[in-house]
């Protein structure tokens, strides 16, 4: 049963991209992020598809990375890279902001670490009354890669510092108010109001829109091969510690990590 759902709507010039592990919160694992890369792939080519609507099944947009994948040694190999295989990595993080066609964000519930930094690479967000955020990788003993990279260019410096350090939590009102989120809705309209602004992109001239997105895009990526540099020899450093193979063993045995700082 494939873990992404892509549905086409020619008619509207959009595409819906569903993550679909309910049972698991919608992490994201080896199998989810293969078939993301298809779909994107799919969705790319296609002259038809305009925009695109990333959310998540059940109750959840994204509870983040598989932990339980990550701590039986499935499916992160970063600590065994070399710089310049983590910086790539890094920049695969970014599927959708890399796309030259706009992706909206319906965040239909929780979305944490991972699940946020998703949230964030899109160029549209709205959310659910019932969605919350927060960025709990260092309570995992992993970096937050993504939004070190990212997160500041989509809301106040000192807010993203405050969820990148403290693994707190952050409501959906506090994300509206920091324009973190563009709009709030009742459950129920969520989607009708994704697939209301997807269309209204579609039905706009699609190189006119690619540009715009394009030059933004620059804008907000201004700078980021040095810092990837830079997060390449910290993140190497921190994935090959004993915290950050703790931290998802914790997580996969339920109980407390025990933290050695080394």
């Amino acid at each position: 049963m494939p873990e992404l759902r892509y549905e086409r709507f020619p008619a509207g010039h959009y595409a819906v991209f569903t993550m679909d592990r309910p049972d698991r919160l919608n992490a994201q694992g080896a199998v989810m992020r293969q078939e993301l890369r298809e779909a994107l792939s799919e969705f790319s080519a296609d002259p038809e598809m305009r925009a695109g609507i990333v959310t998540g099944a059940g109750r959840a947009f994204s509870a983040g990375a598989d932990l339980k994948e990550m701590a039986e040694g499935q499916s992160d190999v970063r600590a065994q890279q070399t710089e310049e295989q983590l910086i790539e990595t890094f920049r695969g993080n970014q599927p959708f902001a890399r796309n030259p066609k706009p992706f909206i964000a319906a965040v239909n519930g929780l979305a944490i670490a991972a699940g946020m930094e998703r949230v964030a690479d899109c160029d549209i967000r709205i959310a659910s009354t019932k969605a919350y955020f927060g960025l709990f990788e260092v309570k995992r003993g992993i970096l937050p890669n993504y939004a070190i990279n990212h997160l500041a260019r989509v809301m106040p410096f000192g807010e993203a510092m405050y969820l990148m350090l403290t693994g707190d939590t952050l409501s959906v009102e506090e994300a509206h108010r920091l324009g973190f989120v563009h709009e709030v809705l009742e459950p129920e309209r969520l989607m009708p109001r994704a697939v209301e602004i997807a269309e209204m992109i579609g039905a706009n001239a699609p190189l006119a829109v690619q540009g715009s997105k394009a030059v933004a895009q620059f804008w907000r990526r201004y700078g980021l091969e040095e810092a990837y540099r830079l997060n390449a020899a910290v993140g190497h450093r921190v994935l090959n510690s004993d915290d950050a193979k703790e931290g998802p063993k914790a997580f996969a045995e339920n109980r407390p990590p025990v933290w050695k700082g080394a």
